[in-house]
Protein backbone atom coordinates (compact mmCIF):
# COMPACT_ATOMS: atom_id res chain seq x y z
CA UNK A 1 0.00 0.00 0.00
CA UNK A 2 2.70 2.48 0.97
CA UNK A 3 3.98 4.91 -1.63
CA UNK A 4 7.63 3.97 -1.22
CA UNK A 5 6.94 0.49 -2.65
CA UNK A 6 5.31 2.04 -5.71
CA UNK A 7 8.24 4.41 -6.21
CA UNK A 8 10.84 1.67 -5.89
CA UNK A 9 8.90 -0.86 -7.97
CA UNK A 10 8.35 1.64 -10.77
CA UNK A 11 12.06 2.44 -10.99
CA UNK A 12 13.06 -1.24 -10.73
CA UNK A 13 10.80 -2.08 -13.67
CA UNK A 14 12.24 0.75 -15.74
CA UNK A 15 15.80 -0.33 -14.94
CA UNK A 16 15.00 -4.00 -15.74
CA UNK A 17 16.54 -5.27 -12.52
CA UNK A 18 16.21 -8.96 -13.33
CA UNK A 19 17.92 -10.15 -10.14
CA UNK A 20 15.24 -8.58 -7.94
CA UNK A 21 12.57 -10.94 -6.59
CA UNK A 22 9.67 -9.91 -4.34
CA UNK A 23 7.63 -12.47 -2.42
CA UNK A 24 4.27 -10.88 -1.56
CA UNK A 25 2.59 -12.43 1.49
CA UNK A 26 -0.96 -12.01 0.23
CA UNK A 27 -2.85 -12.66 3.47
CA UNK A 28 -5.37 -9.83 2.84
CA UNK A 29 -5.22 -8.52 6.39
CA UNK A 30 -3.70 -5.34 7.84
CA UNK A 31 -3.01 -4.50 11.46
CA UNK A 32 -6.50 -3.16 12.05
CA UNK A 33 -8.76 -4.57 9.35
CA UNK A 34 -9.23 -6.72 6.32
CA UNK A 35 -7.79 -5.24 3.14
CA UNK A 36 -11.21 -5.22 1.46
CA UNK A 37 -12.07 -1.90 3.10
CA UNK A 38 -8.96 -0.08 1.84
CA UNK A 39 -7.06 -2.02 -0.82
CA UNK A 40 -9.01 -3.48 -3.73
CA UNK A 41 -6.77 -2.68 -6.70
CA UNK A 42 -5.37 -5.51 -8.81
CA UNK A 43 -1.85 -5.72 -7.41
CA UNK A 44 -0.66 -8.20 -10.04
CA UNK A 45 -1.72 -6.01 -12.96
CA UNK A 46 -0.20 -2.95 -11.32
CA UNK A 47 3.20 -4.64 -11.18
CA UNK A 48 2.77 -5.93 -14.72
CA UNK A 49 2.27 -2.29 -15.74
CA UNK A 50 5.54 -1.46 -13.98
CA UNK A 51 7.26 -3.98 -16.27
CA UNK A 52 7.57 -6.82 -13.77
CA UNK A 53 7.40 -10.57 -14.29
CA UNK A 54 4.38 -11.56 -12.15
CA UNK A 55 3.38 -15.02 -10.87
CA UNK A 56 0.72 -16.20 -8.41
CA UNK A 57 0.84 -19.16 -6.04
CA UNK A 58 -2.59 -20.24 -4.85
CA UNK A 59 -1.37 -21.87 -1.63
CA UNK A 60 1.40 -20.19 0.37
CA UNK A 61 2.12 -23.54 2.04
CA UNK A 62 2.71 -25.33 -1.27
CA UNK A 63 6.50 -25.60 -1.19
CA UNK A 64 6.69 -27.25 -4.61
CA UNK A 65 4.74 -24.42 -6.25
CA UNK A 66 6.79 -21.76 -4.46
CA UNK A 67 10.03 -23.45 -5.48
CA UNK A 68 8.86 -23.58 -9.11
CA UNK A 69 7.91 -19.89 -8.99
CA UNK A 70 11.32 -18.97 -7.57
CA UNK A 71 13.11 -20.96 -10.28
CA UNK A 72 11.07 -19.19 -12.93
CA UNK A 73 11.85 -15.82 -11.33
CA UNK A 74 15.59 -16.57 -11.33
CA UNK A 75 15.42 -17.56 -15.00
CA UNK A 76 13.85 -14.18 -15.88
CA UNK A 77 16.84 -11.86 -16.27
CA UNK A 78 15.25 -8.88 -18.01
CA UNK A 79 12.51 -8.07 -15.51
CA UNK A 80 12.20 -7.96 -11.73
CA UNK A 81 9.81 -10.61 -10.41
CA UNK A 82 6.81 -10.55 -8.11
CA UNK A 83 5.42 -13.76 -6.61
CA UNK A 84 2.01 -13.37 -4.97
CA UNK A 85 1.55 -16.21 -2.48
CA UNK A 86 -1.95 -16.56 -1.04
CA UNK A 87 -1.54 -17.16 2.68
CA UNK A 88 -3.70 -17.15 5.81
CA UNK A 89 -2.55 -15.18 8.82
CA UNK A 90 -2.79 -17.20 12.03
CA UNK A 91 -2.89 -20.35 9.90
CA UNK A 92 -4.57 -23.23 11.71
CA UNK A 93 -5.76 -21.18 14.69
CA UNK A 94 -9.45 -22.11 14.99
CA UNK A 95 -10.59 -18.70 16.28
CA UNK A 96 -8.02 -16.30 14.81
CA UNK A 97 -7.09 -17.51 11.31
CA UNK A 98 -7.58 -14.66 8.78
CA UNK A 99 -8.22 -12.23 11.64
CA UNK A 100 -6.44 -8.92 12.05
CA UNK A 101 -6.25 -9.76 15.75
CA UNK A 102 -3.45 -12.21 14.97
CA UNK A 103 -1.44 -9.52 13.17
CA UNK A 104 -0.18 -7.38 16.02
CA UNK A 105 -0.80 -9.62 19.06
CA UNK A 106 0.28 -13.12 20.14
CA UNK A 107 -2.26 -15.87 19.61
CA UNK A 108 -2.19 -16.69 23.33
CA UNK A 109 -1.36 -19.97 25.05
CA UNK A 110 -4.80 -21.55 24.60
CA UNK A 111 -5.17 -20.57 20.93
CA UNK A 112 -1.67 -21.90 20.18
CA UNK A 113 -2.60 -25.20 21.83
CA UNK A 114 -5.80 -25.41 19.77
CA UNK A 115 -3.92 -24.54 16.58
CA UNK A 116 -1.42 -27.34 17.22
CA UNK A 117 -4.25 -29.79 17.77
CA UNK A 118 -5.99 -28.55 14.64
CA UNK A 119 -2.83 -29.09 12.57
CA UNK A 120 -1.91 -32.43 14.13
CA UNK A 121 1.21 -30.96 15.78
CA UNK A 122 2.46 -32.21 19.17
CA UNK A 123 1.37 -29.93 22.00
CA UNK A 124 4.41 -30.92 24.04
CA UNK A 125 7.13 -29.81 24.33
CA UNK A 126 6.07 -26.17 24.12
CA UNK A 127 8.67 -25.41 21.43
CA UNK A 128 8.85 -28.52 19.27
CA UNK A 129 11.40 -29.08 16.49
CA UNK A 130 10.88 -32.28 14.48
CA UNK A 131 14.05 -34.33 14.12
CA UNK A 132 13.94 -34.20 10.29
CA UNK A 133 13.59 -30.42 10.35
CA UNK A 134 16.54 -30.10 12.71
CA UNK A 135 18.68 -32.29 10.45
CA UNK A 136 17.70 -30.26 7.41
CA UNK A 137 18.66 -26.94 9.00
CA UNK A 138 21.96 -28.30 10.34
CA UNK A 139 22.97 -29.19 6.78
CA UNK A 140 23.02 -25.45 6.06
CA UNK A 141 26.14 -25.15 8.22
CA UNK A 142 28.13 -27.50 6.00
CA UNK A 143 26.67 -26.00 2.82
CA UNK A 144 27.68 -22.57 4.07
CA UNK A 145 31.22 -23.67 4.86
CA UNK A 146 31.57 -25.20 1.40
CA UNK A 147 30.21 -22.09 -0.29
CA UNK A 148 32.51 -19.84 1.73
CA UNK A 149 35.54 -21.99 0.87
CA UNK A 150 34.64 -21.94 -2.82
CA UNK A 151 34.21 -18.16 -2.77
CA UNK A 152 37.51 -17.69 -0.96
CA UNK A 153 39.35 -19.94 -3.40
CA UNK A 154 37.89 -18.13 -6.41
CA UNK A 155 38.84 -14.74 -5.03
CA UNK A 156 42.36 -15.92 -4.23
CA UNK A 157 42.74 -17.05 -7.84
CA UNK A 158 41.37 -13.72 -9.03
CA UNK A 159 43.83 -11.89 -6.77
CA UNK A 160 46.75 -13.79 -8.28
CA UNK A 161 45.60 -12.96 -11.79
CA UNK A 162 44.58 -9.33 -11.13
CA UNK A 163 46.32 -8.16 -7.93
CA UNK A 164 45.56 -4.44 -8.37
CA UNK A 165 41.87 -4.97 -9.07
CA UNK A 166 41.56 -7.43 -6.19
CA UNK A 167 43.14 -4.93 -3.82
CA UNK A 168 40.82 -2.18 -5.03
CA UNK A 169 37.81 -4.45 -4.58
CA UNK A 170 38.77 -5.40 -1.03
CA UNK A 171 39.44 -1.77 -0.19
CA UNK A 172 36.05 -0.56 -1.39
CA UNK A 173 34.17 -3.44 0.26
CA UNK A 174 35.82 -2.49 3.55
CA UNK A 175 34.65 1.10 3.13
CA UNK A 176 38.15 2.51 2.68
CA UNK A 177 39.00 5.41 0.38
CA UNK A 178 41.74 4.88 -2.23
CA UNK A 179 45.08 6.67 -1.96
CA UNK A 180 44.99 10.13 -3.49
CA UNK A 181 41.19 10.25 -3.74
CA UNK A 182 41.15 13.93 -2.69
CA UNK A 183 44.14 15.06 -4.77
CA UNK A 184 42.08 17.13 -7.20
CA UNK A 185 39.70 18.87 -4.79
CA UNK A 186 39.87 22.54 -5.78
CA UNK A 187 40.90 25.44 -3.56
CA UNK A 188 38.60 28.30 -4.47
CA UNK A 189 40.11 31.79 -4.89
CA UNK A 190 38.85 34.83 -2.99
CA UNK A 191 35.77 36.17 -4.71
CA UNK A 192 33.49 38.87 -3.32
CA UNK A 193 30.63 37.75 -5.55
CA UNK A 194 31.49 34.10 -4.95
CA UNK A 195 29.30 31.18 -5.90
CA UNK A 196 26.44 29.20 -4.49
CA UNK A 197 27.60 26.39 -2.23
CA UNK A 198 25.54 23.98 -4.40
CA UNK A 199 27.74 24.98 -7.36
CA UNK A 200 30.94 24.60 -5.32
CA UNK A 201 29.76 21.18 -4.14
CA UNK A 202 29.18 20.09 -7.72
CA UNK A 203 32.73 21.05 -8.65
CA UNK A 204 34.11 19.13 -5.68
CA UNK A 205 32.04 16.04 -6.48
CA UNK A 206 33.26 15.95 -10.04
CA UNK A 207 36.87 16.43 -8.95
CA UNK A 208 36.57 13.52 -6.52
CA UNK A 209 34.48 11.12 -8.61
CA UNK A 210 37.22 10.35 -11.14
CA UNK A 211 39.49 9.03 -8.38
CA UNK A 212 36.71 7.48 -6.31
CA UNK A 213 34.91 4.84 -8.42
CA UNK A 214 32.69 3.92 -5.46
CA UNK A 215 30.85 7.27 -5.60
CA UNK A 216 27.48 6.73 -7.27
CA UNK A 217 24.10 8.39 -7.02
CA UNK A 218 21.86 11.07 -8.39
CA UNK A 219 18.96 13.36 -7.66
CA UNK A 220 15.19 13.24 -7.46
CA UNK A 221 14.79 14.84 -10.91
CA UNK A 222 16.81 17.92 -9.94
CA UNK A 223 20.32 17.58 -11.43
CA UNK A 224 20.29 21.06 -13.04
CA UNK A 225 19.35 22.60 -9.69
CA UNK A 226 21.41 20.48 -7.29
CA UNK A 227 24.51 20.34 -9.54
CA UNK A 228 25.01 16.66 -8.70
CA UNK A 229 25.55 15.17 -12.18
CA UNK A 230 28.89 13.36 -12.46
CA UNK A 231 30.09 14.63 -15.82
CA UNK A 232 31.19 12.01 -18.33
CA UNK A 233 30.68 9.10 -15.95
CA UNK A 234 27.68 7.61 -17.67
CA UNK A 235 24.04 6.88 -17.05
CA UNK A 236 22.86 3.94 -14.95
CA UNK A 237 20.38 2.44 -17.41
CA UNK A 238 19.65 -1.00 -18.88
CA UNK A 239 21.89 -1.82 -21.83
CA UNK A 240 20.29 -2.17 -25.24
CA UNK A 241 17.18 -0.12 -24.45
CA UNK A 242 16.36 2.54 -27.01
CA UNK A 243 15.16 5.78 -25.39
CA UNK A 244 13.64 8.26 -27.88
CA UNK A 245 14.24 11.28 -25.64
CA UNK A 246 17.57 11.35 -23.84
CA UNK A 247 17.51 14.97 -22.77
CA UNK A 248 19.06 15.36 -19.32
CA UNK A 249 21.35 12.37 -19.78
CA UNK A 250 25.04 12.61 -18.83
CA UNK A 251 27.84 11.78 -21.27
CA UNK A 252 29.49 8.38 -21.05
CA UNK A 253 28.30 4.79 -21.00
CA UNK A 254 24.60 3.93 -21.09
CA UNK A 255 24.57 0.78 -18.94
CA UNK A 256 24.77 -0.50 -15.41
CA UNK A 257 28.36 0.76 -15.41
CA UNK A 258 27.01 4.33 -15.40
CA UNK A 259 27.53 6.28 -12.18
CA UNK A 260 24.54 8.64 -12.50
CA UNK A 261 21.25 7.22 -11.24
CA UNK A 262 18.04 8.95 -12.30
CA UNK A 263 15.63 8.50 -9.41
CA UNK A 264 12.85 10.56 -10.96
CA UNK A 265 10.45 12.46 -8.71
CA UNK A 266 10.77 9.78 -6.03
CA UNK A 267 12.46 11.17 -2.91
CA UNK A 268 11.18 8.44 -0.57
CA UNK A 269 12.22 5.68 -2.95
CA UNK A 270 15.59 7.36 -3.49
CA UNK A 271 16.29 7.39 0.25
CA UNK A 272 15.41 3.71 0.58
CA UNK A 273 17.53 2.75 -2.44
CA UNK A 274 20.53 4.64 -1.04
CA UNK A 275 20.20 2.61 2.16
CA UNK A 276 20.18 -0.61 0.17
CA UNK A 277 23.30 0.39 -1.72
CA UNK A 278 25.13 1.35 1.47
CA UNK A 279 24.04 -1.81 3.31
CA UNK A 280 25.38 -3.94 0.45
CA UNK A 281 28.77 -2.17 0.70
CA UNK A 282 31.20 -1.48 -2.13
CA UNK A 283 29.76 1.90 -3.01
CA UNK A 284 29.39 5.36 -1.45
CA UNK A 285 25.86 6.39 -2.45
CA UNK A 286 24.57 9.96 -2.59
CA UNK A 287 21.16 11.43 -3.27
CA UNK A 288 20.10 15.00 -3.87
CA UNK A 289 16.98 17.12 -3.67
CA UNK A 290 15.81 20.47 -2.28
CA UNK A 291 16.04 20.74 1.52
CA UNK A 292 12.27 21.17 1.80
CA UNK A 293 11.76 17.75 0.18
CA UNK A 294 13.95 16.03 2.76
CA UNK A 295 10.63 15.61 4.57
CA UNK A 296 9.63 13.02 1.95
CA UNK A 297 12.80 11.06 2.82
CA UNK A 298 12.52 11.22 6.58
CA UNK A 299 11.94 7.47 7.20
CA UNK A 300 14.98 6.25 5.21
CA UNK A 301 17.17 9.02 6.66
CA UNK A 302 16.22 7.86 10.14
CA UNK A 303 16.94 4.24 9.21
CA UNK A 304 20.32 5.17 7.71
CA UNK A 305 21.27 6.80 11.01
CA UNK A 306 19.94 3.85 13.03
CA UNK A 307 21.79 1.33 10.84
CA UNK A 308 24.99 3.43 10.72
CA UNK A 309 25.00 3.49 6.92
CA UNK A 310 27.42 5.65 4.97
CA UNK A 311 24.94 7.64 2.89
CA UNK A 312 25.48 11.23 1.73
CA UNK A 313 22.54 13.58 1.22
CA UNK A 314 22.91 16.76 -0.82
CA UNK A 315 20.12 19.17 0.14
CA UNK A 316 20.13 22.46 -1.76
CA UNK A 317 17.91 25.58 -1.75
CA UNK A 318 18.47 25.71 1.97
CA UNK A 319 16.50 28.72 3.23
CA UNK A 320 13.94 31.45 2.59
CA UNK A 321 16.60 33.03 0.36
CA UNK A 322 15.62 30.71 -2.48
CA UNK A 323 13.00 33.30 -3.36
CA UNK A 324 9.83 33.31 -5.44
CA UNK A 325 8.83 29.67 -5.00
CA UNK A 326 7.43 30.90 -1.72
CA UNK A 327 6.46 29.31 1.56
CA UNK A 328 5.73 25.86 0.11
CA UNK A 329 9.35 25.49 -1.04
CA UNK A 330 11.23 27.59 1.50
CA UNK A 331 12.55 25.38 4.32
CA UNK A 332 12.13 26.63 7.86
CA UNK A 333 11.95 23.70 10.29
CA UNK A 334 13.86 21.17 8.16
CA UNK A 335 17.32 21.99 9.55
CA UNK A 336 16.09 21.60 13.13
CA UNK A 337 14.38 18.35 12.18
CA UNK A 338 17.49 16.86 10.61
CA UNK A 339 19.64 17.93 13.56
CA UNK A 340 17.23 16.05 15.82
CA UNK A 341 18.08 12.70 14.17
CA UNK A 342 20.58 10.80 16.37
CA UNK A 343 23.62 9.70 14.42
CA UNK A 344 23.10 12.03 11.43
CA UNK A 345 25.81 14.64 10.84
CA UNK A 346 24.38 17.84 9.37
CA UNK A 347 26.79 20.32 7.76
CA UNK A 348 25.83 23.76 6.41
CA UNK A 349 29.02 25.28 4.96
CA UNK A 350 29.43 29.04 4.64
CA UNK A 351 31.46 29.39 1.43
CA UNK A 352 33.05 27.37 -1.36
CA UNK A 353 36.10 26.30 0.62
CA UNK A 354 34.05 25.21 3.62
CA UNK A 355 31.97 23.22 1.13
CA UNK A 356 35.10 21.43 -0.10
CA UNK A 357 35.99 20.48 3.47
CA UNK A 358 32.39 19.41 4.11
CA UNK A 359 32.62 16.94 1.21
CA UNK A 360 35.87 15.58 2.64
CA UNK A 361 34.19 15.04 6.01
CA UNK A 362 31.19 13.39 4.36
CA UNK A 363 33.30 10.95 2.36
CA UNK A 364 35.50 10.10 5.34
CA UNK A 365 32.48 9.49 7.63
CA UNK A 366 32.42 5.75 6.95
CA UNK A 367 29.92 4.57 9.53
CA UNK A 368 27.09 7.11 9.53
CA UNK A 369 25.07 9.31 7.17
CA UNK A 370 25.89 12.96 6.43
CA UNK A 371 23.60 15.71 5.16
CA UNK A 372 25.14 18.63 3.28
CA UNK A 373 22.94 21.74 3.36
CA UNK A 374 23.69 24.07 0.44
CA UNK A 375 22.59 27.46 -0.89
CA UNK A 376 20.86 28.34 -4.10
CA UNK A 377 22.22 31.91 -4.05
CA UNK A 378 25.82 33.04 -4.40
CA UNK A 379 27.86 33.64 -1.25
CA UNK A 380 31.29 35.29 -1.12
CA UNK A 381 34.38 33.10 -1.12
CA UNK A 382 36.20 34.37 1.95
CA UNK A 383 39.79 35.60 2.04
CA UNK A 384 41.44 32.95 4.18
CA UNK A 385 44.53 35.12 4.68
CA UNK A 386 42.25 37.40 6.70
CA UNK A 387 40.10 34.63 8.20
CA UNK A 388 40.81 31.25 9.74
CA UNK A 389 41.33 28.27 7.45
CA UNK A 390 38.23 26.49 6.19
CA UNK A 391 39.56 23.23 7.64
CA UNK A 392 38.18 24.46 10.93
CA UNK A 393 34.87 23.03 9.70
CA UNK A 394 36.11 19.59 10.73
CA UNK A 395 35.58 20.61 14.35
CA UNK A 396 32.03 21.78 13.72
CA UNK A 397 32.65 25.38 14.77
CA UNK A 398 35.69 27.61 14.80
CA UNK A 399 36.71 31.24 15.28
CA UNK A 400 36.47 32.62 11.77
CA UNK A 401 37.47 36.18 12.69
CA UNK A 402 38.22 37.43 16.19
CA UNK A 403 37.90 40.80 17.86
CA UNK A 404 40.87 42.96 16.98
CA UNK A 405 41.98 43.16 20.59
CA UNK A 406 41.27 39.49 21.21
CA UNK A 407 38.70 40.44 23.85
CA UNK A 408 35.24 40.27 22.27
CA UNK A 409 32.28 42.08 23.77
CA UNK A 410 29.92 39.90 21.78
CA UNK A 411 30.14 36.61 19.88
CA UNK A 412 28.32 36.35 16.55
CA UNK A 413 27.59 32.74 15.54
CA UNK A 414 26.32 31.75 12.10
CA UNK A 415 26.16 28.97 9.54
CA UNK A 416 25.88 28.90 5.76
CA UNK A 417 24.96 32.03 3.87
CA UNK A 418 24.53 34.04 7.07
CA UNK A 419 28.31 34.06 7.57
CA UNK A 420 28.39 36.94 5.10
CA UNK A 421 25.98 38.91 7.29
CA UNK A 422 27.85 38.48 10.55
CA UNK A 423 31.17 39.29 8.93
CA UNK A 424 29.73 42.58 7.67
CA UNK A 425 28.16 43.24 11.07
CA UNK A 426 31.50 42.61 12.79
CA UNK A 427 33.08 45.39 10.74
CA UNK A 428 30.26 47.84 11.51
CA UNK A 429 30.30 46.99 15.22
CA UNK A 430 34.04 47.57 15.29
CA UNK A 431 33.46 51.07 13.88
CA UNK A 432 31.05 51.59 16.79
CA UNK A 433 33.71 50.45 19.29
CA UNK A 434 32.01 47.13 19.89
CA UNK A 435 34.44 44.25 19.55
CA UNK A 436 32.89 41.13 17.98
CA UNK A 437 34.12 37.60 17.43
CA UNK A 438 32.64 35.69 14.47
CA UNK A 439 32.19 31.96 14.89
CA UNK A 440 31.35 29.81 11.89
CA UNK A 441 29.28 26.86 13.11
CA UNK A 442 28.45 24.64 10.12
CA UNK A 443 27.84 21.48 12.17
CA UNK A 444 26.42 21.10 15.66
CA UNK A 445 27.18 17.39 15.69
CA UNK A 446 30.88 17.84 14.90
CA UNK A 447 31.16 20.66 17.44
CA UNK A 448 29.41 18.70 20.19
CA UNK A 449 31.94 15.89 19.68
CA UNK A 450 34.86 18.18 20.57
CA UNK A 451 36.39 18.35 24.05
CA UNK A 452 34.84 20.87 26.40
CA UNK A 453 38.14 22.77 26.46
CA UNK A 454 37.95 23.40 22.71
CA UNK A 455 34.29 24.41 22.87
CA UNK A 456 35.13 26.91 25.60
CA UNK A 457 37.94 28.34 23.46
CA UNK A 458 35.45 29.03 20.67
CA UNK A 459 32.46 30.13 22.76
CA UNK A 460 34.15 31.91 25.64
CA UNK A 461 32.18 31.25 28.85
CA UNK A 462 33.06 34.78 30.02
CA UNK A 463 31.20 36.32 27.06
CA UNK A 464 27.47 35.97 27.71
CA UNK A 465 26.45 38.32 24.89
CA UNK A 466 26.03 35.90 21.99
CA UNK A 467 23.91 36.18 18.88
CA UNK A 468 23.22 33.18 16.63
CA UNK A 469 22.13 34.01 13.07
CA UNK A 470 20.58 31.38 10.80
CA UNK A 471 17.79 31.58 8.23
CA UNK A 472 15.91 28.67 9.75
CA UNK A 473 14.01 27.75 12.89
CA UNK A 474 15.66 29.10 16.04
CA UNK A 475 14.97 25.86 17.90
CA UNK A 476 18.16 24.40 19.35
CA UNK A 477 20.37 27.46 19.00
CA UNK A 478 19.70 28.55 22.58
CA UNK A 479 22.04 25.89 23.90
CA UNK A 480 24.91 27.81 22.28
CA UNK A 481 23.86 31.38 23.03
CA UNK A 482 22.84 30.71 26.65
CA UNK A 483 20.44 32.77 28.73
CA UNK A 484 22.37 35.95 28.04
CA UNK A 485 22.14 35.57 24.27
CA UNK A 486 19.68 35.83 21.40
CA UNK A 487 18.80 34.08 18.14
CA UNK A 488 17.96 35.72 14.82
CA UNK A 489 16.10 32.95 13.04
CA UNK A 490 12.92 32.19 11.13
CA UNK A 491 10.02 30.94 13.25
CA UNK A 492 7.25 31.46 10.70
CA UNK A 493 6.77 30.35 7.12
CA UNK A 494 8.37 32.12 4.17
CA UNK A 495 6.89 34.41 1.57
CA UNK A 496 6.94 34.74 -2.20
CA UNK A 497 9.40 37.39 -3.34
CA UNK A 498 12.96 37.60 -4.65
CA UNK A 499 15.33 35.99 -2.18
CA UNK A 500 17.17 39.16 -1.18
CA UNK A 501 13.86 40.90 -0.44
CA UNK A 502 12.58 38.00 1.67
CA UNK A 503 15.82 37.95 3.66
CA UNK A 504 15.67 41.71 4.22
CA UNK A 505 12.02 41.68 5.28
CA UNK A 506 12.73 38.84 7.72
CA UNK A 507 15.50 40.85 9.37
CA UNK A 508 18.54 39.26 7.79
CA UNK A 509 20.57 42.41 7.22
CA UNK A 510 23.93 43.44 8.63
CA UNK A 511 22.34 46.44 10.32
CA UNK A 512 19.74 44.31 12.08
CA UNK A 513 22.47 41.93 13.23
CA UNK A 514 24.28 44.93 14.72
CA UNK A 515 21.08 46.15 16.37
CA UNK A 516 20.35 42.74 17.93
CA UNK A 517 23.97 42.37 19.06
CA UNK A 518 24.11 45.82 20.65
CA UNK A 519 20.83 45.14 22.45
CA UNK A 520 22.58 42.31 24.27
CA UNK A 521 25.10 44.79 25.66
Amino acid sequence: MEGVSSEAASLAGHLKLGKLIYLYDDNRVTLSAGTDITFTEDRARRFEAYGWHVQSVADGNDLVAIDAALRSARAETQRPSLILARTHIGYGAPDKQDSFESHGSPLGVEEVRLAKQNLGWPTEPLFYIPEKAGEHFRKAVERGKAAQTECSDRFSAYGRAFPDLAKAFQQVMQGKLPDGWDRDIPVFPVDEKGMATRVAAGKVMNAVAVRLPALIGGSADLNPSTHTALSGLGDFEPTGVTVPDKQGAVDGVWSYAGRNIYFGVREHGMGAILNGLAAHAGVVPFGATFLIFSDYMRPPIRLAAMMKLHVIYVFTHDSIALGQDGSTHQPVEQLAGLRAVPGLTVIRPGDANETAVAWRVALEAGDHPVALILTRQNVPTLDRTQCAAADGLRRGAYVLADALNGKPDVILIASGSEIELVMAARQTLQERNVMARVVSMPSWELFNAQPQSYRDQVLLPSVRARLAVEAGASQGWHRYVGDGGDVLGVDRFGASAPGDIVMREYGFTAENVCKRAQALL
